[in-house]
């Protein structure tokens, strides 16, 4: 079935829906990642876009229901160049082509994702539509450009959880807030989650903490009734700007709490500590970003996703500690003060390396030191 993906800039690429009938819109960024396809796909922090992976052959090793980064798939849609229909691998449960349609979530192929890739990077990220209706080019544009842009846009609180659950092996449960009493175990852990991943859970577990997610809504007051020993910060999607209650809340906590941020979590502490943000042309999208740790001078190389960067330049009681080697824009920094640190870039990888786990211990023996615990 011919297909399209029209930019807001009238360019056009043809290809083929490998998901039936199609029609969706978003931010189109690509993703540098060589494997990874269903962590990507789940990622809460793609909501709202669709994403290009630049790597020419994407579904080869099927889906399965270990992969995952929350309860469905978050992409608005999917472009790549090849699509594998039969895949061949041992945890394969499903083809990507059965596991798009499933959801509703529209696929293209065919498209020539270098050029696509090289447009994006010339011109920056913009607003995009795929579609199966290819006879009206033009009226495709003009919705591509009606769509609401990144920028200014709040996701997070779409993709946010709507009540505060127990992180448990068997992922969340929801919670009464009103008469939940902590199991017995590690520190208490407040996890903001504006949309956050799994693995970020996972990682905090085998550091012991016990985790309590609240949604984005939760005020600080909501917070302190419930006795944490730290706050927890989570990735999301969108403009971290228009979250003002949540960049509220945070200024508030960082008079009480260790507290750490990864990605929006990142953001948004700039934001509660004085700093700004701005939107990247084409962000931040892969496996294989260097980043420089200026604490212990060692280069990693990180997997990120993020539009928007922070500057704190005139922030004189925030301390930077990681840089981006690419384009020495901010990854993470630490108040020189307060138990308060942050990272732009995902430590918890899914997909990517392990370079930057030890964020969580990092974070587990801030907390250590505060709190006793």
């Amino acid at each position: 079935m011919k297909a399209i993906l029209a930019l807001e800039d009238g360019t056009l690429f043809p290809g083929e829906s490998f998901t039936g009938p199609i029609q969706a819109g978003g931010e189109v960024i690509f993703n540098t990642g060589m494997t990874g396809y269903q962590e990507v796909l789940t990622d809460p922090s793609y909501a709202g876009q669709l994403v290009c992976m630049t790597y020419p052959l994407i579904g080869n090793y099927g889906v399965n229901p270990e992969d995952v980064e929350s309860d469905r798939i978050q992409v608005a849609g999917l472009i790549v160049k090849e699509c594998c229909k039969q895949p061949s691998n041992w945890r394969s449960s499903q083809s990507l082509p059965e596991y798009l349609a499933e959801a509703g979530i529209p696929g293209i192929e065919g498209v020539d994702t270098r050029a696509l890739t090289r447009h994006l990077r010339l011109h920056g990220a913009m607003r995009g539509i795929l579609s199966t209706e290819v006879k009206d080019t033009a009226a495709l544009v003009e919705q591509a450009r009606s769509i609401a842009p990144m920028q200014g846009l709040n996701l997070a609180d779409r993709v946010s959880c709507t009540k505060p659950y127990l992180w448990t092996d068997d992922g969340p449960v929801t919670v009464d807030p009103a008469s939940f009493t902590w199991p017995e175990g590690g520190p208490r852990l407040i996890v903001y989650d504006f949309g956050i991943k799994w693995n970020i859970h996972r990682l905090l577990a085998d550091q012991g903490f016990v985790q309590l997610g609240v949604p984005s809504s939760f005020t600080a007051e909501q917070v302190r009734e419930l006795h944490p020993d730290a706050v927890f910060l989570s990735n999301g999607p969108g403009d971290p700007a228009p979250l003002t209650n949540a960049i509220e809340a945070v200024r508030e906590l960082c008079e009480d709490f260790p507290l750490a941020g990864i990605c929006l979590g990142h953001q948004i502490l700039g934001l509660a500590q004085g700093g700004s943000t701005y939107k990247l042309p084409f962000g931040h999208h892969g496996c294989n970003h260097p980043v420089m740790d200026l604490v212990t001078e060692k280069i990693e190389i990180s997997s990120q996703n993020h539009g928007f960067c922070v500057d704190i330049s005139n922030q004189n009681h925030l301390k930077i500690t990681h840089r981006n080697l690419n384009d020495d824009t901010l990854e993470g920094f630490e108040h020189r003060e307060k138990p308060v640190i942050a990272i732009q870039f995902h430590p918890e990888a899914a997909p990517g390396p392990h370079d930057s786990r030890y964020f969580f211990v990092r974070f587990r023996e801030l907390v250590r030191r505060e709190t006793g615990k």
